[in-house]
């Protein structure tokens, strides 16, 4: 348990740096960043199961409610609480980089139309696209950025999972 905490005492600033700059924080208190409540759903009180439910519509992952047993042990109370701390964290971050990479994605998509000469709208009045070429440009670059911020997640999930 000592080696877990040192391990996230040594990581989790690392990763909270690659999201936030200087201070230690998630987009969580930006002002586009997406809602914290996940889903309003509350299971039965008589299931003795955990739930899962529909995918959210800002992280696409599917949130869970974890059942707690009337006879939790105070050890069994500390792996859920973990999970759960997981849960959200996880919500959060995939929330954020989805809001963030449909933002510079339109971005991306205006300046090129721009530079081309052409409008958000064909002469038709369809929404004006790139094609897959122009949209691959964008991928990458949008990858190689954020490439640091996605080392130290798959670290910080790894460290949970493994620890």
């Amino acid at each position: 348990m000592a080696a877990w905490r040192l391990r996230t005492k040594i990581f989790f600033p690392q990763l909270c740096r690659a999201f936030a700059g200087r201070r230690c924080q998630l987009a969580a208190k930006r002002r586009d960043a997406a809602p914290g409540p996940v889903s309003r759903f509350c299971p039965p009180k008589t299931s003795c199961h955990d739930w899962i439910g529909p995918p959210d519509k800002y992280s696409n992952l599917r949130p869970v409610q974890f059942h707690i047993p009337e006879d939790e042990s105070p050890l069994e109370q500390k792996l859920r609480e973990l999970r759960q701390e997981t849960q959200e964290w996880n919500q959060q971050f995939w929330a954020n980089q989805n809001l963030t990479f449909s933002k510079e994605k339109e971005e991306f998509i205006h300046s090129r139309l721009k530079a081309k000469g052409l409008g958000l709208r064909t002469e038709s009045g369809q929404k004006a696209t790139l094609n897959a070429e122009e949209m691959a440009d964008f991928y990458k670059g949008f990858l190689s950025k954020n490439f640091q911020k996605h080392m130290y997640y798959n670290r910080y999930i790894l460290m949970h999972m493994c620890w």
